[in-house]
């Protein structure tokens, strides 16, 4: 069937039903919903059987939905509908919600009813939760769907909120008003709940000392406690807020009004009150260690995936710390919703100088990366539980093993950065896994992959579980089974021998150089592709056109190709 996905953006439940219909031998396409006229030439253009909307910030014209099959994916139960679905699910404290595929129609999100799957929600940010529960929720919906619109006869639930299974309601656009946090009322569940509902956008609306920032990346605390408001104090990146029964932690603010006005650490928004703030020992930190047998678990469940030169340079010490452990294993954890997405293009745009803090990023991810392939005491195991980019899939590749989630979107390039060449030692990683010839295709495609392709092609060694706590379950015992096998030392001495032999072929320090080269290029040269690039990824500036890569109805070469093979 032929499939066109009409999006905002290429989201990541875009790019997981992208991965997931493509592999279903569905022909899909995808265009930005940037205007009417843009949209209406695509669908002339592709022609599509079905059009699938995943993620849209206004309606469908009339023009296309009059005369084609559109699916809404909307994320809210039977009869919830607006624009803040989920935003009033996790402010209301919902013990269960879910997603709605509904048909396109003149009234919003009211259209007939073509699947609909429920999940128990779960104490998470509104990004985590539409990353993890409603992507899931949506794939199996879109197929559902998809398999509905194959049956001869197949006729769509029309919304009838007299039935007993309808429970959602029209709720209208939430506004600042409604999640705006009394710090003199709320306790630590309702603060909690109210920055949730608006992570990653639009942040909740606050005041610290007279500065007006948005609030995000909130996390509950132990043993704290103070006048409520009051900050008490910071930790790793953090700042530490009472509340009338105790304190969260805050990770992350948007300084709207400042010179850098998209999300920072807090301590870095804050750093003017910094000096007049303890730091907490034993606080909250980005990174954590735990053992379990002989294996040692590295947790970096840094923010968006993203990784700044002090979290590469506090996870690098972190890291020559297990190594020291009587521990035969490491596996890198990265976080429940991202491993990694390799460079901090926030902090980046928001130095002094970003050409010199991109190097000194890239460096730095660069050392840690080093580390972990040089490591000669243990095995390693990178443990994809969320999604990961760009240099953070090459990061991943470092270790001897990389297992994922089911489910674990890859985005293995750097080009959509204004042609960036990435690092972190990929020319030397990828080929020695996969082959010169595949590193190029994973490498110049520019797309998503999904784990299942990820294995065919060696980028990952395994992928199993189909959601994080069968996945979690399912990583210790092979860890410990990694660690207690048999043939362990000379699982390590052959491992070693490799390194060695690669070292005197061609030395990690050679390939480092010559990508530092291209790298400096991307930095410091003539071409301004990278710096343009990075400013409109963080200050969120919104496509002008859908890339030839994911537009296949727009790639003149491959519909060629397309009309010649169907000619002959």
């Amino acid at each position: 069937m032929k499939i066109l996905l009409l999006t905002h953006a290429f989201n990541s439940l875009s790019q997981r039903l992208h991965i997931e219909l493509k592999q279903r031998g569905h022909r899909v396409s995808v265009e930005f919903d940037i205007n009417d006229a843009v949209t209406a030439q695509a669908v002339d253009k592709f022609q599509p059987e079905l059009i699938v909307a995943p993620f849209l910030k206004r309606a469908i014209p009339e023009s296309i939905w009059r005369h084609h099959t559109c699916l809404i994916v909307h994320p809210g139960i039977k009869g919830d509908r607006g624009p803040s679905a989920l935003d009033w699910a996790i402010l209301n404290g919902e013990p269960e919600w879910g997603v709605t595929v509904l048909q396109a129609n003149a009234e919003m999100d009211a259209g007939d009813i073509w699947a609909s799957i429920n999940f128990p929600m779960r104490d998470a940010s509104k990004a985590s939760l539409y990353r993890n529960e409603v992507t899931e929720a949506a794939l199996r919906g879109v197929l559902q769907a998809v398999d509905n619109m194959e049956q001869p006869g197949f006729v769509p639930e029309p919304l009838d909120y007299d039935r007993t299974d309808v429970k959602g309601r029209l709720r209208p656009l939430m506004q600042q008003a409604d999640r705006r946090i009394d710090w003199q009322r709320d306790d630590s569940a309702t603060v909690l709940r109210k920055i949730r509902s608006a992570d990653g956008f639009p942040g909740v609306c606050d005041w610290i000392f007279g500065q007006e920032v948005m609030l995000y990346d909130a996390h509950p605390t132990e043993g704290l406690s103070g006048e409520p408001g009051a900050l008490l104090g910071h930790s790793g990146q953090a700042i530490c807020r009472a509340t009338v029964d105790g304190a969260v932690w805050i990770g992350h603010l948007r300084d709207k009004n400042g010179a850098h006005p998209f999300k920072l650490p807090a301590t870095q928004v804050l750093h003017h009150l910094l000096a007049d703030l303890p730091e907490i020992n034993a606080g909250y930190s980005d990174i954590r260690y735990e053992e379990r047998g002989r294996v040692g678990y590295l947790h970096f469940p840094f923010y968006n995936g993203a990784m700044s030169t002090d979290q590469c340079q506090r996870l690098r010490e972190a890291y020559c710390a297990a190594r020291q452990r009587d521990t035969r294993v490491i596996v890198l954890m990265g976080g429940p919703d991202f491993w990694s997405n390799g460079i901090h293009l926030n902090t980046i745009e928001a130095a002094e100088s970003p050409a010199d803090e991109s190097w000194a990023n890239i460096n730095a991810i660069n050392d840690l990366a080093r580390e972990i392939i040089t490591t000669g005491s243990h095995l390693t195991v990178s443990a994809l539980q969320g999604n990961a980019g760009a240099g953070g899939v090459f990061l991943a590749r470092a270790a001897d093993y990389v297992w994922a989630r089911g489910g674990v979107v890859l985005n293995p390039h750097y080009k959509d950065m204004g042609n960036l060449y990435g690092s972190e030692y990929w020319t030397y990683l990828l080929p020695k896994r996969v082959g010169a010839e595949r590193a190029r295709l994973i490498t110049q495609a520019r797309l998503p992959m999904g784990t299942g392709e990820g294995c065919e092609l060696g980028l990952l060694d395994d992928y199993f579980g189909g959601d994080n706590r069968q996945f979690l379950d399912q990583l210790q015992q092979r860890a410990t089974a990694l660690a207690e096998d048999a043939d362990f030392d000379r699982l390590l001495a052959d491992k070693v021998a490799t390194r060695e032999a690669d070292e005197r072929e061609k030395p990690l320090d050679e390939y480092r150089r010559e990508e530092l080269e291209r790298m400096n290029l991307n930095f410091y040269g003539f071409d301004p592709s990278y710096h343009v690039a990075r400013y409109n990824f963080v200050y969120k500036v919104a496509k002008s056109r859908t890339p030839i890569t994911i537009a296949q109805h727009r790639d003149i070469t491959r519909r060629a190709e397309d009309d010649w093979s169907q000619a002959s």
